[in-house]
């Protein structure tokens, strides 16, 4: 057994508070593991007293995510956790539903190919895959990236309702990252613009000197575009006329992540 005291849970200490949130979802996990398990079967696999265990068991009930079984002194996930992954259900759908496009596209372009969603005021990305000359290609998963600086950004962007856009930028700001980024309302707004006309985004160097980029959007079975699916490379190889040359590709890679997720336009 650990040297665990309750105190370390009640005495308010952040590292005492990080170590509950620890347990607790090991908790989680053990019950979505083993389908059921009881207060000593909690206690022994994430080696805590019977009580620490029936008081985390207590807690995660009281707020839907665990509930007891029919059989006496078992527990059981509830019903709260299909209300938090509701939250994230149609992220990883679309991330299921674009793995094998994505997988082909790197191959066929050559570039690390992304799927990005919009979180507050950021693009965030899903998923990646690195095509076969991008073998040093940064990891950009999971990370939160400048909207108006990233072609996936740029496409999240440029079918937002007018309204919505111009409140968002007007809150964020357009934060100069590198020398080439646009960072003139009235210049971006053109860009985004001219980024529906052509029906993809770009980017030469906006995020990072040495990096281009290009994305098209994702529309959900409702035509509202859930998604951005880019690509993107050195400049030296991935330059701005291969990238426009290439980018018939990465549209048909949308339209096709786009039928698969209902979308029939």
């Amino acid at each position: 057994m650990s040297n665990y005291s309750p105190d370390t849970e009640t005495n308010g200490s952040p590292a005492g508070g990080v170590q509950s949130v620890d347990r607790a979802v090991s908790v989680l996990e053990i019950l979505g593991q083993r389908g059921e398990a009881g207060v000593s079967e909690v206690a022994a696999e994430i080696d805590v007293h019977k009580s620490t265990a029936f008081r985390l068991l207590g807690a995660l009930e009281a707020r839907g995510l665990v509930e007891q079984s029919g059989e006496r002194g078992k527990y059981r996930l509830g019903f709260g956790i299909v209300r938090l992954a509701g939250a994230v259900t149609g992220r990883l759908d679309l991330t299921q539903q674009g793995r094998p496009v994505c997988e082909r596209l790197a191959e066929d372009i050559g570039e690390t190919v992304n799927m990005a969603v919009m979180r507050e005021h950021y693009a965030i990305n899903l998923y990646q895959v690195r095509g076969p000359a991008a073998v040093a290609a940064h990891n950009w998963v999971g990370e939160l990236t400048p909207l108006h600086a990233t072609s996936s950004g740029k496409v999240l962007l440029a079918y937002m309702p007018a309204q919505e856009r111009k409140e968002l930028l007007a809150r964020v700001g357009l934060k100069k990252v590198t020398p080439h980024t646009i960072t003139a309302k009235s210049a971006l707004e053109k860009n985004l613009s001219e980024a529906r006309e052509r029906g993809y985004a770009f980017t030469l160097e906006e995020l990072e000197i040495g990096l281009h980029a290009m994305a098209a959007p994702v529309r959900n079975q409702d035509g509202q575009v859930v998604a951005a699916l880019s690509a993107s490379g050195p400049s030296y190889r991935f330059t701005e006329e291969r990238l426009h040359e290439l980018s018939t590709i990465l549209l048909s890679g949308a339209e096709e992540i786009s039928h698969r997720m209902g979308h029939l336009g």
